[in-house]
């Protein structure tokens, strides 16, 4: 069953020239099926559903620190929304062990570098985890057609999963492809986050201040 508030906002939402992309990559949003998923989940992050300005507070603590470093590894600036999707509105570890800001398995966030053991967790650090995670989206960049909507996909989803369901279907194109649930939707989550972050009173977020202070020192990547 619809829910009322969602055919509402639905409606109040038709008229707006919807531009959305992901790294300088277009949604299709003349596609109805496309076109509804990225009202859902527009709909599912404005306030009315989350009740709070948590993410708009968190991303003006951690964009100073990660905005730089995605810089530095030629990382489109969209994937800064990772962090927010991944772990904005909670905390901890995941049941299934995955961790930090950019929820890391353990194995991954060694793979690239990463201590993880009894006495130390740099996933927790959001910089070095920051560093580790471009490091695996350029791999994933390289293995997925040079993609970054594929790449950001297969951060949910794994590389081969993307990769099989590529194969399978004969398409590159992320929006046009059938995935699992939580990956299909991995991008839209992350297209919707950056709606309300950089355009909040559209969304029902009212006296959000929001400041980017620019210490020398997060400026500096090893």
């Amino acid at each position: 069953m619809k829910s009322t508030r969602f055919v509402g906002y639905l409606a109040a939402r038709t008229e707006v020239n919807e531009g959305y992309n992901f790294a300088d990559e277009s949604m299709p949003v003349a596609n109805k099926s496309v076109n509804r998923k990225i009202k859902v989940s527009l709909w599912r992050h404005s306030y009315n559903r989350v009740g709070s300005v948590v993410l708009h507070r968190k991303a003006s603590e951690i964009f100073p620190i990660i905005e730089p470093i995605l810089k530095v590894y030629g990382i489109p600036e969209d994937f800064k929304y990772i962090p927010l999707v991944e772990s904005g509105l909670k905390s901890g570890t995941s049941p299934k062990g995955a961790a930090g800001w950019w929820q890391f398995m353990p194995q991954t966030a060694r793979d690239y570098g990463l201590k993880v053991n009894s006495s130390k967790d740099e996933r927790l650090n959001l910089r070095k985890s920051t560093i580790a995670a471009c490091k695996y989206l350029r791999d994933l960049y390289g293995e997925l057609n040079n993609n970054w909507t594929l790449a950001a996909a297969a951060y949910n989803g794994g590389s081969p999963r993307v990769r099989h369901a590529i194969n399978r279907q004969n398409r590159g194109n992320y929006y046009l492809m059938h995935l699992n649930r939580e990956t299909a939707s991995y991008v839209y989550k992350l297209i919707a986050m950056k709606e309300v972050i950089k355009k909040p009173t559209e969304y029902g977020y009212h006296n959000v201040y929001v400041s980017y202070p620019q210490p020398a020192e997060l400026l500096a990547v090893n």
